[in-house]
């Protein structure tokens, strides 16, 4: 195959519309805009929210309390069915491992175990965060589980 040969899936790409071009396109004159008015104008139109002057909805609803969405702790999750089919029995799991293996892209604030599938090979895992499920099938498989 040769750059010259390349060429998009048919049906992928489709023409951009030229408008303005003459009233016999059906988009001529005007270009699809309609007579004057604050849309037909260049740099027309208004912000997103805007509601023609009356009070926008994000202005009109309560804002009280406190949120915990910027400040919680957030963990890149893994379970224990994608532990056992990517490593081998007797294997030390920690971040590096979880990312070299394609588990993990981003470990946030650290890496959460969480115990959904069996577990039937020993490993020593070193994570953030166990829920209790998965500290007590680790175990239960003779391996340890260890928060750092």
């Amino acid at each position: 195959m040769k750059l010259h040969e390349l060429a998009p899936a048919p049906g992928s790409t489709k023409e951009h519309f030229r408008v303005g071009r003459g009233h016999g396109s059906g988009n001529g004159k005007t270009a699809g805009k309609g007579h004057k008015g604050q849309n037909a104008r260049s740099g027309g139109g208004v912000r997103p929210g805007f509601e023609g002057g009356q009070m926008p909805l994000y202005r009109r609803l309560p804002k009280r309390g406190f949120n915990n969405y910027n400040f919680a702790t957030k963990y890149a999750i893994v379970n224990l069915s994608d532990l056992e089919a990517k490593f081998e029995d007797g294997a030390v799991i920690d971040v590096e491992a979880l990312i070299a293996c394609g588990l993990v892209k981003n470990q946030y604030d650290g890496v959460k175990i969480l115990g959904n599938g069996g577990l039937t090979k020993k490993f020593t895992v070193k994570a953030a965060a166990f829920s209790k499920s998965a500290t007590e099938k680790i175990e239960a498989a003779g391996g340890k589980a260890e928060v750092i």
